[in-house]
């Protein structure tokens, strides 16, 4: 990864992989607390217009070199290979079936929309343990760049589509939650849509009752739903093991009272999804946890 290639990438997600979420944003920009020390006011802007931010208390701003240098008190070698270690879904984006691209298409279409059936799929599914909620998903398949590409797709509020395969992690259309009412007083809500298929894969064992769902698609969602969970009488969170997911948490608990943090069901895990693949049958936290 080079200069060019880091700066790319939203700031918004390098600033999620470190821990923090913006205490207000809207479509043109972010606030956030000081990431490199303590206060109480949001003095970070982050303009997402042209992914650049400037500390308002300091004075400074730039480029998200810039702000890694700063933030690790690094070389810029070191801050490339910081970044080569990380999992950016918006640079991950730009690499379909393992070849880099300089730039994010601007422009797709959607060819076809259809029940999941590649063979390529239902083996990634498979892999995920997820393969019995195809109900929730279809098989998408689009162009970009001249060229035509498939996979999973998840729909949210906006009519976009969250799209999984092996290579690619990317939105099509706007990026927005996805909610799945059924009419019920409790909510449950999780920060990606696979940690959503591995829970309704595990509902019954778990023994839970159904709800309504609400999935996130990026934590960074996290401001988008405030209003909503006020709504319900119980609130459950099934976020990442990680800065963030405690990040998250947090700041819906001190909001609503009616929430609980379920993490405890895969604390040894990154998520949820990851617990399912690699679980213990017979974890004595998981029996615990059901009969609570």
């Amino acid at each position: 990864m080079n200069c060019r290639q880091f700066n790319s990438i939203s700031l918004e997600e390098v600033l999620l992989s470190l821990g923090h979420l913006p205490t207000k944003q809207n479509e043109k920009e972010a606030w956030y607390l000081n990431p490199f020390a303590s206060e109480s006011q949001a003095s970070f802007k982050l303009d997402k217009r042209i992914n650049a931010w400037y500390l308002h208390s300091e004075g400074i701003g730039g480029n998200n070199t810039d702000f890694m240098r700063k933030y690790l008190n690094a070389s810029v070698k070191e801050v490339l290979e910081w970044a080569e270690k990380q999992n950016f879904s918006s640079f991950q984006s730009q690499n379909f079936s393992n070849q880099k691209l300089e730039n994010l298409p601007k422009t797709y279409e959607i060819i076809e929309i259809k029940n999941v059936q590649h063979p390529a799929l239902l083996e990634y599914l498979k892999e995920r343990k997820v393969e019995s909620q195809t109900e929730f998903l279809k098989e998408i398949h689009y162009r970009m760049n001249d060229k035509n590409y498939f996979g999973i797709g998840f729909k949210n509020d906006s009519g976009g589509y969250e799209i999984r395969n092996k290579y690619s992690k990317i939105c099509l259309g706007k990026k927005d939650v996805s909610t799945i009412k059924n009419g019920f007083d409790s909510l449950r809500v999780f920060e990606g849509f696979f940690d959503f298929l591995s829970f309704k894969t595990l509902e019954n064992e778990l023994e839970k009752q159904p709800s309504d769902y609400l999935i996130l698609n990026s934590v960074s969602m996290i401001h988008n739903i405030k209003n909503l969970l006020g709504k319900y009488d119980k609130v459950e969170l099934y976020f990442d093991n990680d800065e963030a997911g405690n990040r998250a948490v947090k700041m819906i608990k001190n909001e609503n009272q009616n929430t609980e943090d379920c993490r405890i069901l895969y604390s040894d895990f990154k998520d949820l999804n990851d617990w399912l693949v690699h679980k213990n049958p017979s974890n004595e936290r998981q029996i615990r946890y059901r009969r609570r």
